[in-house]
């Protein structure tokens, strides 16, 4: 049900990337291309892992892709261990409440157990609270008391030309 992507997969994942962006109401800010996507996964220095839900369906047709996530790793100067960051979790709408996204966040606990890394984080916009329910469902708590900031466009080019 749960396995690692292929570069086959690109394609799809590419697709679903759009999907959650229609999702997230965001469509226009979806702008990476498939190769994009396919040097970040499988490329000569890979900056990126992902990890494909597949659905079977009960008339024996074949497997369909219900959902993916993409992460990459960080590191935690606090814990001094690495962790996971979990930039995309999404599953098809027609194939939510099947157990694909929980198996999907499980398959990436594990990873994490496995390899000694303390934690599993990501964001989630504050009106998403189907999300919000079933991430705390799992344990997950959410880290009110931070501000996410970010540089970007126009301004990041303006501060990196500052540079000596």
């Amino acid at each position: 049900m749960i396995r690692p992507a292929r570069p086959e997969d690109v394609p799809v994942i590419h697709r679903l990337v759009g999907e959650l962006a229609d999702y997230e109401k965001e469509p226009e800010a979806a702008v990476a291309t498939r190769a994009q996507l396919h040097a970040a996964l499988f490329g000569e220095d890979p900056t990126a892992a992902a990890h494909i839900a597949e659905h079977v369906p009960d008339d024996g047709s074949p497997a369909v892709v219900a959902g993916f996530a993409l992460w990459f790793r960080n590191y935690s100067t606090w814990t001094g261990n690495p962790g996971i960051y979990l930039e995309d979790l999404f599953v098809r709408p027609e194939l939510r409440g099947r157990g694909y996204g929980k198996a999907l966040l499980t398959e990436l606990a594990a990873l994490c157990v496995e390899r000694g890394y303390d934690r599993l984080q990501w964001w989630v916009l504050d009106w998403n609270t189907p999300s919000i329910d079933f991430y705390k469902s799992l344990g997950a708590q959410a880290m009110d008391a931070w501000t996410v900031f970010r540089l970007d466009g126009a301004a990041l080019q303006a501060l990196g030309e500052r540079a000596g």
